[in-house]
């Protein structure tokens, strides 16, 4: 995947980077497969902004994902890889042999044409989902389940992936994106090969207007607010606001608010690295 560069001809293009779309076969999505987005702008059921700066963005259908992968057996043919503007990844069109069409999220190296299968006894090549008891050790996996059926909850945006360690009884033991060690139960499926779009992070809007295009409506800080409005707000001239923390009093830096008697903490090896 590329990046393009801007020259900079105006303000807004001068540190513009930003994906050149080179893996993208189509713009026009699958019909049957779209659904009403509707935005909220921040606002709950009696219309009380409840999440701040959100607001306007541009409109948006979303595309059905099939996480759950369960046409087991049943090969399918890459159609298209697709933009979708509700995820960083991008997703591909899978049309399968019994005439079912459904988008998958796309793994880094999927093309059209390629034939992709999911379930038991299949080969773990790019875009086909194993369950975790076969799968190889060593193996760049996404698209994982926590739980047997329940569709993929782990490593689904852009660039991201796990590795297969080992297994231990009933269980395998992958390292999670975030560099935490967990066991997951062997009867989980996930997908092999890295997720699509991996330059994501290195993008550059280029100007306050592409934020507003997404929806994001300005920020501001809480050290520029009064005592009444933030904790870190107030004082005399520029002050910094003493302890970092969040409008509710929560510090945010070092403060640990996982639960200790979180139920998934049997299940964790090692804990995420800072």
């Amino acid at each position: 995947m590329a990046l393009k560069k801007y020259k900079p001809t105006t303000p807004g293009q001068r540190f513009k980077v930003i994906s050149a779309f080179d893996e993208i076969t189509t713009d026009k999505p699958e019909k049957s497969l779209l659904r009403p987005k509707k935005s909220t702008g921040g606002r709950n059921s009696s219309g009380e902004m409840t999440v701040r700066y959100r607001g306007g963005g541009h409109k948006r259908m979303y595309r059905v994902i099939d996480f759950k992968r369960d046409k087991d057996g049943i090969p399918g043919v890459v159609k298209t890889i697709e933009y979708d503007p509700n995820r960083t990844a991008r997703i591909a069109l899978v049309f399968y042999k019994d005439g079912e069409k459904r988008y998958i999220i796309a793994p880094a190296g999927l093309k059209v044409g390629q034939e992709i299968l999911s379930g038991k006894g299949i080969q773990p090549n790019v875009g086909n989902t194993l369950y975790l008891s076969e799968i190889p050790f060593g193996t760049i996996i996404h698209n994982i389940e926590l739980r047997p059926g329940q569709g993929a909850k782990m490593a689904r945006s852009a660039g991201s992936y796990a590795q297969l360690m080992s297994r231990d009884g009933k269980y395998a033991i992958l390292r999670m994106p975030s560099g935490e060690t967990r066991m997951i139960l062997q009867a989980c499926k996930a997908t092999i090969g890295s997720v699509s779009n991996a330059d994501h992070n290195l993008e550059k809007s280029g100007k306050a207007g592409r934020s507003r295009w997404l929806g994001r409506r300005p920020h501001n800080r809480g050290v520029v607010m009064n005592p009444v409005d933030h904790p870190m707000g107030g004082g005399e001239g520029r002050a910094s606001g003493g302890h970092p923390r969040s409008r509710k009093g929560l510090p945010a830096k070092g403060y640990k608010t996982r639960s200790p008697k979180a139920v998934s903490n049997k299940y964790i090896i090692d804990r995420r690295k800072k």
